[in-house]
């Protein structure tokens, strides 16, 4: 067996491991929650991590992966395109990057303005993509921090009627991150409350993605249906080599 096999075969066994503890915290969270395990999705957040991951967590039984940067997506999405997997998106997008990724990614996490919804209806359109499922963005901040996206909460129900009325759009539901330094808890509460809203008028946004490797287990318990986990499934970040 040669060193590369060697080194894959080790690699694929830390997975493994990273892998089987998740679901069990998972199975654990949702027990405690009164819900079920099965109800909760594992989101591979890949970035900075080669292509060989993406591949080994397939064989583990993985399909949801997730990009926050659309060169990186694109190139994950080609090297392996013969792999049955959903990509998520899960940056701040950009005008200049909407053809990039709503080529690639069956689910956009990062909606959170009017024009985006404009400029991905469009680029569904024309290049007759869809449909490109997108989650509305809701800011969990106090306050607003500079880089970090999302809608205000009191405005997302709008946002998400705009994202159900566009052409080639689905609204799938919300996402958001915890505020750092903030009480995870009560934000991911707070989105569940906007969920609720935007599910009472749209019925198919059931969609809660929140939680990620150091809050999962809290969102869990406060109605996420998917989680975003990246060092907790791959380890600590090193720099992306292809």
């Amino acid at each position: 067996m040669s060193d590369s096999q060697l080194q894959a075969g080790t690699r694929k066994s830390e997975l493994e491991r990273n892998l089987a503890q998740i679901n069990e915290a998972v199975a654990q969270a949702a027990k405690s929650a009164g819900r079920r395990s099965d109800d909760i999705t594992v989101v591979a957040v890949t970035k900075t991590w080669p292509a060989a991951d993406v591949r080994l967590l397939s064989d583990l039984g993985v399909t949801e992966f997730a990009e926050n940067k659309a060169q990186e997506l694109m190139a994950k999405q080609e090297v392996c395109a013969d792999l049955a997997l959903n990509w998520h998106f899960v940056g701040q997008l950009q005008r200049n990057k909407v053809k990039q990724v709503a080529s690639v990614a069956r689910c956009i996490e990062s909606v959170d303005r009017p024009e985006l919804v404009v400029a991905l209806q469009e680029r569904v359109q024309r290049d007759g993509l869809g449909p490109v499922t997108c989650l509305v963005q809701v800011s969990l901040d106090h306050d607003r921090v500079a880089g970090r996206a999302g809608v205000a909460a009191d405005q997302a129900a709008r946002l998400a009627d705009q994202v159900a009325a566009a052409d080639g759009l689905e609204l799938g539901g919300v996402m958001g991150v915890a505020p750092r330094g903030g009480d995870a808890r009560i934000a991911f509460e707070t989105l569940k409350r906007v969920s609720e809203e935007i599910s009472d008028q749209h019925r198919s946004a059931t969609i809660i993605s929140a939680g990620m490797s150091g809050d999962f287990v809290t969102a869990i318990k406060a109605g996420a249906t998917h989680i975003r986990l990246g060092s907790a499934l791959l380890g600590e970040r090193v720099g992306f080599v292809r």
